[in-house]
């Protein structure tokens, strides 16, 4: 009886990971589609991102499928600010790490695109501002 106690919490947490793990295959799958064809792309935590026609555009992966947060035309592109994720209005220092935020500033308007990595979101900074200078 108690060799059957102590196989029953791994009989619960077993099917859990599965599903987690389907649940993760099938976003990437919906991502690698939404993001064919593009010039630059990302999946992490707070969603993907792509850089498609000039136009960068994000999402969220909700109710089984991505939903479209917002675009931002990379010919308005004018400045890019690294930003801490949850702390108003700071910057991100050079040896930070972990969640933020960049600001696409351009035409009149201002966008946030949330990114889970630092390093990953300063060499799409850097990526984005050479493509606006393209093209002007």
């Amino acid at each position: 009886m108690s060799h059957g106690l102590l196989w029953l919490p791994l009989l619960v947490v077993f099917p859990l990971i599965t599903a987690l793990g389907w649940l993760e295959r099938r976003r990437q799958r919906l991502f690698r589609a939404w993001a064919e064809g593009s010039e630059l792309a990302k999946l992490d935590d707070c969603g993907g991102a792509r850089l498609l026609d000039g136009v960068v555009s994000w999402s969220v992966f909700e109710s089984g499928k991505l939903t479209t947060k917002d675009s931002f035309a990379v010919k308005s592109l004018e400045l890019v600010e690294l930003l801490a994720l949850g702390s108003g209005e700071a910057p991100l220092t050079e040896e930070a790490q972990g969640a933020c935020r960049l600001r696409l500033v351009g035409g009149g308007q201002q966008k946030d695109l949330p990114f889970s990595d630092a390093g990953r979101a300063r060499r799409w900074m850097a990526e984005l501002m050479a493509r606006s200078r393209c093209e002007l």
